[in-house]
């Protein structure tokens, strides 16, 4: 088992509260969910995102589906990982996603095997993934508005969205839950409209604050909209607001109602105003193998040299131990990485 010591070689380390033994890193927080990038290919150049002129299509060598899933397989079973979520880019752009999430979800185990998508060709692949095994979907949108959402995507691709959000939920891909980073200037005045769309199609709203990373890493201060502007903001619509416990989710969760009784599940993600890092129960792989025990963090190596020419487990527990070590007890002040490169 990889269970790195909080204090020193000779401290144990006890199990979870589930009694189960699993990853550990330094500070004892237990590791039991994966964001899996398939690929840092994305048809949509977000302004957030991706650098202007960056590759549209995947680049460097990737880890193969079996790779994947034998990576994925160990962890689980002999690690006690718990959860996967497939990011990108946007991990349909890769050919062969719709074997690996049905790999993947043959695992025994595994409690959860989610993606994050843009939805451009979710109306097209909501049942194949679903009857493949994956159980929900995360959908970034972060406009309402045609020609907002070309100009912060590059793409006039808000129709495929909203078709994919429907297939998805015809598939029971649920709970669906829809992702907006808010950027002030961008999208910050439709903060209402989007919960009103959220209470419309019955999916979860989030809201994501913006991290100082990638293109607009420079602007970040003058960009920034903290969840406690964003709730105010949304004083508008009278919401009650009963809390939901989260457990080690990144999202601060709410059950809000309305005056008139309908009721959205708004979730506010606060990793610059109120970091999570204290429980924070994941780690990174990139479709390139790289390691990354931090979003905002730099790699921490790559897990290719274990897993080629043939898959050394040994040598894998070694290199995720190594860059469990360097998992910080918070994130850096700022990122070193765009998201392209890392995963959602």
């Amino acid at each position: 088992m990889i269970t790195l010591p909080v204090l020193d070689s000779t401290s144990p380390l006890p199990a979870d509260s589930s009694g189960e033994v699993g990853m550990y890193d330094r500070y004892g927080r237990t590791i039991r969910y994966l964001r899996l990038s398939l690929t840092n290919a994305c048809p949509m150049r977000c302004t957030y995102c991706r650098p202007d002129g960056a590759l549209l299509a995947h680049k460097g060598d990737m880890m193969t589906a079996g790779e994947i899933a034998a990576t994925v397989d160990h962890l689980v079973e002999e690690h006690g990982l718990r959860k996967v979520r497939l990011t990108g880019g946007e991990p349909t752009s890769r050919n062969d996603f719709v074997s690996i999430v049905r790999r993947l979800a043959g695992i025994d185990d595994l409690y959860e095997l989610s993606m994050t998508t843009n939805a451009l060709t979710l109306a097209r692949h909501a049942r194949t993934l679903a009857d493949a095994g994956l159980s929900r979907v995360n959908i970034s949108l972060d406009s309402l508005r045609r020609d907002r959402f070309r100009r912060i995507t590059g793409i006039d691709g808000l129709h495929l969205v909203m078709a994919g959000i429907d297939a998805a939920l015809d598939a029971e891909l649920t709970p669906v839950k829809v992702n907006t980073v808010v950027v002030r200037g961008q999208n910050d005045d439709e903060l209402v409209d989007l919960v009103r769309f959220a209470i419309d199609r019955q999916v979860e709203i989030r809201f994501i604050e913006l991290m100082p990373m990638g293109p607009l890493a420079s602007s970040w201060s003058d960009r920034y909209v903290p969840a406690a502007e964003m709730k105010d903001r949304l004083g508008e619509l009278g919401l009650t607001w009963n809390a939901v416990p989260t457990g080690n989710d990144a999202a601060r969760r709410y059950r809000a109602t309305l005056p008139d009784g309908q009721q959205v599940n708004i979730g506010f993600i606060t990793a610059m105003s109120c970091p999570f890092c204290d429980a924070c129960d994941r780690i990174r792989i990139a479709a390139d193998g790289s390691f990354y025990p931090c979003l905002m963090d730099r790699p921490a190596g790559s897990l290719l040299s274990a897993l080629r020419p043939v898959i050394d487990f040994d040598e894998l527990d070694y290199q995720i131990e190594r860059g469990l070590l360097r998992k910080a007890a918070e994130h850096p002040a700022t990122g070193t990485v765009t998201m392209t490169d890392i995963g959602g």
